[in-house]
């Protein structure tokens, strides 16, 4: 929708929180998303969790849900699923575009089928296949939950020693086992907005790796926007657009990479409710083509619609 009176919206639940190991960043960019939002003058209110969120559809207290809602049930279609049920308008991705990218196996199979690049994978279970898969992706490598964000559960390992104790911390988290190459070079992210790919960010930790840490704590980390120039720039950004839109996403989102030492691109996943916090990477690349947060949460909020389907597009 296009909105130009904040009244045309109704009342809005901000859908924050939940239960994920994501929770606490949740909270953090629903209460920077609620202030952005009152401050345009939404009638928008904050809501913990999707069982608060549906006795306050049931009581006929909301008419539209901006969805910030990181991991677990708010990016992997659950939400969504409820809220078209419902007939509720919601921003972010549907069905299919949240299912599937929280899950970077699947992810992965679906920019394979095209030829788009990713880091080489297994999926793996049993003892035996975690030290087979090493052998034939070679060290180092990524091992990870697949269905987890914010680097949660994420380690490099570059000895077969530490192999076993990586797995052990990534079967902690519910889903399947991803195993990845490696890229050796540096990592960017891109935000989506709508139908247009936002500036390229190079990340540049002050430590080792764009950890948890990095990502949210730490005030040394270095974001350089756009992170590339000229043609580089430009075929990352449709490289981006591209996969976002494969993987059936749709409104708003951000696609992660890494680019390795020759210059060739590498898709990680894409992230469906990014942060919205202080540190977080969309507002960066928005503010750096003169959209600041209180107008950026806007146009997030104007994407949203109602939708009786699973959504995407071929």
């Amino acid at each position: 929708m296009s909105a130009a009176d904040p009244a045309e919206f109704g009342r809005v639940a901000v859908l924050m929180g939940g239960s994920s190991s994501e929770r606490a960043v949740s909270l953090d960019s629903g209460r920077n998303c609620l202030a952005a939002l009152l401050r345009r003058g939404v009638d928008a209110y904050p809501v913990d969790g999707i069982e608060n969120l549906v006795k306050e559809i049931a009581a006929g207290n909301c008419q539209r849900v901006f969805n910030i809602l990181h991991g677990g049930d708010g990016e992997n279609g659950v939400v969504q699923g409820l809220l078209e049920a419902l007939h509720v308008p919601y921003t972010g991705s549907g069905v299919l575009g949240a299912a599937l990218t929280l899950d970077k196996i699947r992810t992965k199979q679906v920019w394979l089928s095209l030829s788009l690049p990713t880091p080489r994978y297994a999926c793996v279970s049993g003892v035996d296949d975690i030290h087979r898969a090493a052998s034939e992706l070679g060290l180092p490598l990524i091992v990870k939950p697949a269905c987890e964000g914010s680097s949660v559960g994420v380690s490099r390992v570059f000895r077969e020693a530490d192999l076993n104790q990586a797995v052990d911390l990534a079967r902690t988290y519910p889903g399947s086992l991803l195993m990845e190459q490696l890229i050796d070079g540096e990592e960017y992210t891109v935000g989506i907005l709508g139908e247009r790919a936002l500036p390229s960010i190079r990340i540049t930790p002050s430590g080792e790796y764009y950890d948890y840490h990095a990502k949210y704590v730490a005030e040394d980390t270095q974001y350089l926007c756009p992170g590339l120039q000229g043609e580089a720039e430009a075929g990352m950004l449709a490289l981006s657009l591209q996969a976002f839109r494969a993987a059936g996403c749709e409104g708003w989102g951000r696609v992660d990479l890494m680019r390795d030492r020759r210059g060739v691109n590498y898709l990680l996943e894409v992230n469906t409710t990014p942060g919205m916090t202080s540190h977080s990477l969309v507002p960066k690349a928005a503010l750096a083509v003169g959209i600041d947060f209180d107008e950026l949460v806007w146009r997030i909020l104007a994407t949203s619609r109602a939708r009786t389907g699973a959504g995407g597009s071929c």
